[in-house]
């Protein structure tokens, strides 16, 4: 069983039209020819490759700064609409669809069994990535009640607190956030955040702790330093029981890889390089899984090589398998670590 704790599908959906239950052949051919950003993620794919569970996102994106996304916002207002519509496009796809919004632990446990008797079907997660939809904190509480389990205050900077290339500090209403998250019983999603702001967040904060996509900084010289983890951030993190789940995009996996040198550049020994070096401040690989990012920006034309699309996931307990993890250890890398922390993150 595979967990990918970190899918665009709702905004990939409403944006660019990759609608999660069309086959990846198909938005290929729809959107060829195409260099860059070729689609890697559909429910066909991901069912076949075992991909049990994902954590689908609320991504909006800041008007400033941003090119990943048609749509962006520049005021609360439409951050919320925008995160609102992405959680209709998923309730409307578990309409339609083999897919079950996991809410609470009955959830889970049904699929689980389902999955058992030889159901295709898969769960969802729902997370917001950057908390400017949030229109004040106290707004958290609704969006549990709508199905957020997982909140990750920053993408670039937001209202609550620095992020990617905007270092800072939790503002006041950041340090009310966390204060709310934690009484709603929703999760911290650190990824993305500035350094200030983690640690602010982390002493603050006092719920379940996760990082969805995130990878070393240890084995990069300088490039993006505050989008990967010190060793000091991941050992706060396994402190708090927390899992990290590997980027696959090839710039965060190798330091200096440009998409000139191209996927072949890049295998699988460099996930296990990201995982390893988590597992070695643990002491165990109880704190690995898998944070995909697929489709967040960049498709198949960088990614390890041995992958093309999600169904490839499971090559991953394969490259595990030959650098000496124990079958244990790779089923809770897969998703087993995962699985655990979500008995910490969803409700009873």
């Amino acid at each position: 069983m595979i967990i990918d704790a970190h899918l665009d599908i709702a905004s990939n959906a409403l944006s660019l039209g990759r609608n999660y239950d069309s086959p990846v052949a198909e938005i290929r051919r729809r959107e060829n020819p195409r260099a860059d950003d070729i689609a890697t993620v559909g429910l066909a794919e991901a069912l076949a490759g075992d991909v049990a569970l994902v954590f689908g996102t609320l991504f909006v994106a800041p008007e400033s700064g941003s090119n990943i996304s048609p749509i962006v916002y520049s005021t609360p207002e439409q951050a919320h609409q925008q995160a609102l519509d992405q959680l209709h496009y998923y309730q409307a796809l578990v309409a339609r669809a083999p897919v079950r919004l996991i809410k609470c632990q009955r959830d889970l446990a049904q699929l689980l069994d389902d999955r058992a008797a030889g159901q295709q079907v898969q769960g969802l997660v729902m997370l917001m990535e950057g908390a400017d939809p949030i229109l004040h904190p106290e707004q958290v509480h609704e969006w549990r009640d709508w199905g957020v389990r997982i909140v990750g205050p920053a993408w670039k900077r937001t209202r609550y607190c620095g992020g990617t290339g905007a270092p800072g500090p939790l503002s006041s209403d950041g340090r009310a956030l966390m204060r709310e998250m934690s009484r709603a019983q929703v999760a911290l999603d650190v990824s993305h955040m500035a350094e200030e702001s983690f640690w602010q967040a982390l002493d603050l904060f006092e719920g379940s702790v996760i990082a969805s996509h995130s990878n070393c900084r240890a084995l990069f010289a300088a490039f993006r330093l505050d989008r990967q983890l010190s060793d000091r951030m991941l050992r706060a993190l396994i402190e708090r029981d927390a899992v990290v789940g590997a980027v696959l995009y090839n710039k965060f996996l190798v330091d200096g890889w440009t998409p000139q040198e191209g996927k072949q550049a890049v295998g699988l020994d460099a996930v296990v390089r990201h995982i390893d070096h988590i597992c070695q401040l643990a002491g165990s690989a109880r704190h690995c899984g898998i944070g995909s990012d697929f489709d967040g920006g960049f498709g198949t034309e960088a990614i390890p090589r041995e992958f093309d699309t999600i169904a490839d996931l499971h090559r991953l307990a394969d490259a595990l398998a030959t650098h000496g993890y124990s079958e244990t250890d790779i089923a809770g890398i897969m998703g087993g670590n995962w699985l655990r922390k979500l008995g910490d993150i969803i409700p009873g």
